[in-house]
């Protein structure tokens, strides 16, 4: 297929365009471009493309396209709540607009990242599925929910969307993420030669490689219409629901000499659920992730080594927020995260 892919600049687009690839497929980029320099390692290859805000798209960027994966997002939290607005209309309004554009265009499935954090203040130790109310407790939750939603209502006989609710991401990427927790957490033991935990440690979350989201999507991708269409699926694996402390130990095995502390200074996390995936194992038989927490521990103590993580860069460079806040006060976007011209 010819496959839009936005947010390809971002952590798991460029983990999932060379995946996308070696399955046979033509990869189209689309991407703001904000985080495209966030990169740790060698410069990866991106496949070609526009860049363009997702406000921006138009009916010629969704031309001649047999397929669209949506990840382009204002991807957290903590960047949802610094302005609610700009999450809600990026997210959700620009994201249902590209579904309606796709839809006129022609293009027959529309993968769209969203998220388990859908299930938020979930409570309770039983394994939540993708029928379980969903009880978002943020901004950035709030916003997948209601795109959701809305794509749910565009899907006819020719305009299959999958709404991909990923587990909480790890691992390396090229283009680094360290506002994640696993990944936070591994570059603060190397660093500082401790696993800072700022909660009680006790909420449940819910884990997946980004290797594994590119494996996930490809097949759903290639998936026959009726197992998917118009379907949610969480992605990951029940062996990677453990809890915050559960992490910090596991990362405190894989980084020699570091020491776990659990400062509680920020109390219990009202978002705390553990996830059943059997849905999309039983959608695409022999599906299953290839990566543990322990694993992905090691792989990012390993590249963190190898490519000579700083602290100003694992602070700075790879925590989305950090980014968004020096383009801002430098000057290179505006109050509505676009590019100056």
């Amino acid at each position: 297929m010819r496959v839009l892919l936005t947010g390809h600049q971002g952590y798991l687009g460029t983990v999932m365009a060379p995946v996308l690839t070696a399955a046979g497929h033509e990869v189209v980029g689309l991407d703001a471009g904000l985080f495209a320099d966030c990169v740790l390692g060698p410069q990866p290859a991106d496949p070609q493309g526009p860049r363009v805000d997702l406000r921006d798209v138009t009916a010629e960027h969704v031309a001649g396209v047999d397929a669209v994966i949506h990840l382009a997002a204002l991807s957290n939290d903590p960047l949802g709540s610094l302005a609610p607005e700009l999450t809600y209309d990026i997210n959700h309004h620009a994201s249902v607009r590209l579904a309606r554009l796709a839809r006129e265009a022609g293009v027959r499935r529309f993968l769209y990242a969203s998220t388990c954090s859908v299930y938020g203040a979930a409570g309770g130790d039983d394994l939540v599925a993708e029928d379980a109310p969903l009880r978002p407790v943020t901004p950035y939750a709030e916003s997948k929910v209601r795109v959701e939603d809305d794509l749910h209502e565009l899907a006819d006989g020719d305009f299959s969307p999958v709404y991909m609710r990923n587990a909480t991401a790890f691992g390396y990427s090229p283009r680094l993420r360290a506002d994640i927790v696993l990944n936070n957490l591994v570059g603060h033991a190397l660093l500082s030669g401790e696993v800072l935990v700022l909660s009680d440690g006790t909420p449940w979350r819910p884990l997946v490689h980004a290797a594994d989201i590119a494996r996930a999507f490809t097949a759903a991708l290639d998936a026959p219409r009726d197992a998917v269409h118009d379907r949610a699926f969480n992605i990951g694996s029940e062996v990677n629901n453990v809890t915050v402390a559960e992490i910090a130990e596991q990362v405190a095995e894989a980084v020699e000499g570091a020491k776990v502390r659990i400062t509680g200074e920020n109390g219990a996390d009202p978002r705390s659920y553990r996830v059943d995936f059997s849905r999309f194992r039983g959608a695409i038989p022999g599906f299953d992730c290839a990566w543990t927490v322990k694993q992905g521990a090691l792989e990012l103590a390993d590249a963190y080594r190898k490519h000579g993580l700083t602290k100003e860069a694992f602070e700075q460079r790879f925590t989305r927020l950090a980014v968004l806040r020096a383009a801002s006060e430098n000057g290179t976007v505006d109050d509505t995260l676009r590019w100056r011209r």
